[in-house]
C-alpha cells in the first residue's frame, strides 16, 4: 500500500523546500493552506486553511517524525476532525526527501504506513500526482498550475 513518487525539478533543494515551509508558497500548492508546525520531531504539524469549519479548518494534523531543512520532512498524518468522527484512528505517514541531482533536485515522496481501510487511500494517488506536478511547475516557472482548485 505504499505510494512512491520521484520528480526531477529544475530548481535547488532550497527552492523546492520553500514550497513546504513558507506560508505564501504553501497556500499556492496546498489548497490555500498554511502548514502550522515548529518542525521539531515529536511536535505537531497541521495543514490549516479554508474548508468545512471556516477559514481555519484543520485539514490534516499529526506529528513530525523527522526534519532536516532542505533535505527531509517526515510526519504521521490524520484527516482533520471535520472529515471523520474516528479521525484520530486514521493514520498514514508522509516522507518528503530532497537531494541534488545533476543540475536539478530529485524530490521523492513516500506515503506509506496506511491503516487498514483508510478512507482516503484511493484518492491519495491522483491527489499526489496533481500536488507534485503543481510543485514542479511552481518552482520552475513561479506560476500556480491551474488544477481547478
Amino acid at each position: 500500500m505504499d505510494l512512491t513518487y520521484h520528480f526531477y525539478i529544475d530548481g535547488s533543494p532550497e527552492q523546492v523546500w520553500e514550497v513546504f515551509v513558507t506560508p505564501e508558497k504553501t497556500r499556492k500548492i496546498f489548497f490555500d493552506c498554511v502548514i502550522d508546525s515548529s518542525y521539531v520531531p515529536g511536535e505537531s504539524i497541521r495543514f490549516i486553511g479554508p474548508g468545512n469549519d471556516g477559514e481555519q479548518t484543520v485539514h490534516i494534523y499529526g506529528e513530525v517524525l523527522e526534519y532536516e531543512p532542505n533535505r527531509i520532512l517526515s510526519y504521521i498524518e490524520h484527516p482533520g476532525p471535520s472529515y471523520y468522527p474516528n479521525h484520530a484512528e486514521i493514520t498514514t505517514r508522509v516522507t518528503v526527501k530532497l537531494e541534488p541531482f545533476a543540475g536539478c533536485t530529485k524530490l521523492t515522496l513516500i506515503n506509506d504506513q496506511w491503516v487498514e481501510n483508510h478512507p482516503s487511500y484511493e484518492k491519495a494517488d491522483p491527489a499526489w500526482w496533481m500536488l507534485l506536478s503543481a510543485i514542479k511547475t511552481f518552482v520552475e516557472t513561479g506560476k500556480k498550475l491551474d488544477l481547478g482548485w
